[in-house]
């Protein structure tokens, strides 16, 4: 901005500068021919006058030689008498005979032709440049000769010089107050423009916050009115922008799915963190690439190639390896096409949804159908054939109707626990499903659950002891809680062989917690299927499991109670050495 103050100011005095030497040169030039006007006008009346003089005093008088001295000393004029053939008569400063023939002098040629005549050029005979000026001495009607007067025009030059001097003072004096008014004027023209050009520099580096100061209501008022509220504007739409960006930057980044974005040139430009989660790689180095170089599965790089090959969206279900483990996932695949004027493919949007657990819930959901059917099935098959050989005849003898009728017995038995347990199961996964809340004391409760399996134990030899550690009172349900413990007892009971042993312990935790745990001398879990025990109808010995008694739900019952306690359930089991199941309970429910 400095260059252009510069260049202004420059600019303005530059033109000055030549207006006022233009103007010097044409004020110079006419008062120059002012001043020789009228010396000219001057020679011309005094040449006229002499003229006059010479005609009365006669061309022939002998003191013509004295009167031409002394006119032309009053004049201040050299003063020439010339005959009518060009010869010199008299003159003020030489000796008219030494002078040469005048008859084709410029100014005697011009009275010849115009009546009068005049010149300017140098006087050898005087070393200087003279004014002259002649006219006719006419007696009747015939020229007789002609009268010259010769000024120095000296003093034209002495008047140009001081003209000169003047108009140079007088115009250094105005130039330089020129200059200072140029210099406030382009300040106040300039100063405006330097503001709005620093405030539009800073807008164009993105500082919308910058305003200009309202100046005068002129062109420059109305620039930085302007920019003030295209500065305004910038500003709203900037942050209407950065919201929306944050908004749409804090969905990607926090939406459950994967999303990657890939542009016409095959490169990745965006990823969200989902899909680091998703892939359990660093894809943030996946950024910029291309992405068949860093994306493995041949499956998502087909799914990809497809779209950019027909321009069409993708939606496949798909299996990957992903560490150690095959997931499930659903990619939806879709080109980005351009809006307006000619379309044309800009990248494409991949997003994945991980259906792995539906996938489980699905086949969970079949292998519960098929469990059900089954376990319904044996006891319904059992109780058919039995009556069926009853009915043929075996009624007859007492023996076989005992034993038949207490196979049916022990089936129908069987068939209404897994019935109750199905019933409880679903009671229990409903949103509706509420607990009876109140103080619970575990060590009441569990003297109640050894006391009603005591019987069963003792068939099989087994010893169930207790253990108190601590505070024993939690909120719960004492029904589902009692539930919980018939369960774990139970099953213990069941999988531990003859003369073991089974620990109940009850102790205070840190943090308001109590754990109540259930340990066995049985035969133990592999380590492979603890995950799977709280699983419906899964059994780790179903032959042991079945001719027990057992539904193979008590396990996913006691799960899902537990969670309804806001509580947790672990299991800790060694193959051949036993298990032990341990449950925390909270204290309090907040």
């Amino acid at each position: 901005m400095h260059k252009y103050r510069l260049r202004l100011t420059l600019s303005l005095l530059i033109a000055i500068f030549i207006v006022l030497v233009g103007l010097g040169f044409f004020l110079g030039q006419l008062i120059k021919e002012f001043y020789f006007n009228q010396l000219s006008e001057r020679v011309s009346k005094e040449a006229k006058i002499v003229a006059i003089s010479i005609l009365e005093t006669g061309l022939g008088h002998r003191d013509l030689h004295t009167i031409v001295k002394d006119m032309g000393e009053q004049l201040a004029a050299r003063v020439t008498i010339i005959s009518d053939d060009g010869e010199v008569i008299a003159e003020t400063d030489t000796d008219p005979g030494m002078m040469e023939n005048h008859y084709y002098r410029p100014e005697i040629k011009d009275v010849r032709e115009l009546g009068e005549g005049q010149a300017i050029r140098y006087s050898s005979t005087v070393g200087a440049d003279l004014l002259y000026y002649a006219v006719p001495l006419i007696e009747g009607e015939q020229i007789i000769g002609y009268v010259r007067l010769g000024i120095s025009i000296h003093v034209l030059d002495e008047v140009h010089k001081k003209i000169w001097g003047l108009l140079l003072v007088s115009f250094t004096i105005a130039f330089l107050v020129i200059v200072l008014l140029s210099s406030r004027i382009t300040n106040e023209m300039v100063k405006p423009i330097e503001e709005a050009t620093l405030v539009a520099k800073q807008l164009a580096h993105g500082n919308f916050k910058v305003r200009v100061s309202h100046g005068k209501n002129d062109e420059t008022g109305q620039l930085s009115q302007s920019l003030n509220v295209l500065a305004q504007n910038l500003d709203e739409v900037t942050r209407t922008y950065q919201v929306q960006q944050e908004r749409l930057e804090t969905l990607i980044e926090n939406m459950d799915s994967g999303l990657i974005l890939i542009n016409n040139k095959g490169e990745i430009s965006l990823i969200n963190k989902s899909c680091k989660r998703i892939f359990q790689e660093d894809v943030d180095s996946w950024l910029n690439k291309v992405y068949y170089s860093v994306i493995i599965h041949k499956q998502i790089i087909k799914i990809v190639q497809e779209i950019f090959l027909t321009e069409k969206g993708q939606r496949k279900q798909v299996v990957l390896p992903i560490q150690l483990e095959m997931r499930h996932f659903e990619v939806h695949g879709a080109p980005i096409i351009s809006s307006g004027g000619k379309a044309r493919l800009k990248g494409v949007v991949l997003v994945f949804h991980d259906i792995t657990e539906l996938k489980k819930l699905e086949q969970m959901r079949k292998d519960f159908v098929a469990n059900v059917s089954h376990e319904l099935k044996t006891p319904v098959t059992s109780v058919k054939g039995f009556t069926e050989t009853l009915l043929d005849g075996a009624a007859n003898d007492e023996v076989l109707r005992n034993r038949f009728l207490k196979i049916i017995w022990d089936e129908s038995e069987r068939l209404q626990s897994l019935i109750q347990d199905l019933l409880d199961l679903s009671k229990i996964e409903q949103s509706q499903f509420q607990l009876n809340w109140q103080q619970v004391d575990l060590s009441l409760l569990t003297d109640d659950v050894i006391v009603m399996l005591s019987s069963k134990a003792k068939e099989k030899e087994i010893q169930i002891s207790k253990v108190i550690e601590g505070l024993t009172s939690i909120e719960g349900d004492p029904l589902r809680i009692k539930q919980i413990m018939i369960n774990l007892v139970n099953n213990a009971i069941m999988y531990t062989p003859k003369g073991g042993s089974i620990v109940i312990s009850i102790k205070e935790g840190i943090k308001e917690k109590v754990l109540f745990s259930v340990k066995d001398t049985g035969i133990g879990i592999s380590k492979s299927e603890t995950l799977r025990v709280f699983e419906r109808f899964y059994r780790v010995d179903r032959a042991r499991s079945r001719n027990s008694g057992g539904t193979g739900l008590g396990l996913a019952i006691v799960k899902h109670l537990v969670e309804a306690h806001h509580g947790e359930i672990t299991l800790e089991s060694e193959l051949g050495k036993g298990s032990q199941f341990t449950i925390v309970f909270n204290k309090k429910q907040r």
